[in-house]
C-alpha cells in the first residue's frame, strides 16, 4: 500500500519582491513499512517536503495523497485531525516545552485527541516512556536530561499516539555520534517492529545508506 503519495507537487513562496520556488514536479511514493532517507543541499526543499506531507503547509500544485486520502480540501480541523492521529514529528532541536516535564511533554498529543481519557494517557505515556528507556526520568524536565535523552523523549511524544507515519527531520544533527546511533537505533527498531513508515531528512550518508532508500533533492527538483 502507498501510504505517502506526492504527485505533480510544487511549493511556491510569494512575497511583493520575489517569488521563491522551494519545490518543483515532485513526484513521490513512499511504500507502508518503508524507511526513505531524503538528501540534499541546505535549501533545497527537504523540510519544505516533510512540512507538506505532515499537513503542516499546503502545495501550490499538485497532490499530496497520505494513507489512501487525498488532502485536497481539508479543512484545518480535518488536518489537525489527521495529522494527530496519524503522523508523528521529530525534529533536530526537540521541540519540547520547557516547563513541562517529561511525562507532560509526551501525553501532548493525547490531550489534544478526543475520546482519550486521563488514565489511558497516563498508561500509555508510562508504556511508551518504559519502552524508550526513560521511565526513570518522567518528572524531570527538558533543562535535566542530557541531549539524547531530550531526542528520547521526543521519540515517545511522536509515537505516543500510535501513528503510522514518522516523519524526522536531522533527528541526530544536535547529537555527538554515540547518541546519534542510539537514536538511529530507535528509529530503525520502530521501523523494523512497529512497521512504522519512517521519512528522514539528514546530510549523514552513513545514516541515510542503512535505511531502505535515498531520495536526492537539488534547488527544489528531485534528482533520484
Amino acid at each position: 500500500m502507498d501510504v505517502i503519495k506526492l504527485e505533480g507537487v510544487e511549493k511556491i513562496y510569494r512575497t511583493k519582491e520575489i517569488e521563491t520556488v522551494a519545490l518543483e514536479n515532485v513526484n513521490l511514493t513512499v511504500e507502508e513499512g518503508e524507511f526513505v532517507s531524503v538528501m540534499g543541499p541546505s535549501g533545497c526543499g527537504k523540510s519544505t517536503l516533510l512540512n507538506l506531507i505532515g499537513l503542516l503547509d499546503n502545495p501550490t500544485k499538485g497532490t499530496v495523497d497520505l494513507l489512501g486520502s487525498s488532502t485536497a480540501g481539508m479543512k484545518d480541523s480535518g488536518m489537525s485531525e489527521f495529522r494527530n492521529r496519524n503522523i508523528g514529528f521529530v525534529f533536530q532541536s526537540f521541540h519540547l516545552i520547557p516547563s513541562l516535564n517529561v511525562a507532560d511533554n509526551v501525553a501532548l498529543p493525547l490531550i489534544y485527541r478526543a475520546g482519550v481519557s486521563a488514565a489511558e494517557c497516563d498508561r500509555r505515556v508510562r508504556e511508551v516512556l518504559e519502552r524508550l528507556g526513560m521511565s526513570h526520568r518522567m518528572k524531570h524536565f527538558p533543562s535535566q536530561i542530557s541531549g539524547g535523552q531530550c531526542q528520547r523523549v521526543a521519540i515517545a511524544r511522536a509515537i505516543v499516539g500510535d501513528p503510522r507515519i514518522i516523519l524526522a527531520d536531522e533527528p541526530t544533527g544536535n547529537l555527538d555520534s554515540r547518541m546519534g546511533a542510539e537514536v538511529m537505533a530507535l528509529l530503525h527498531e520502530l521501523n523494523r517492529a512497529d512497521g512504522r513508515t519512517i521519512v528522514m531528512v539528514t546530510h549523514n550518508e552513513e545514516q541515510a545508506s542503512k535505511t531502505d532508500r535515498v531520495v536526492h533533492f537539488l534547488d527544489g527538483r528531485q534528482i533520484i
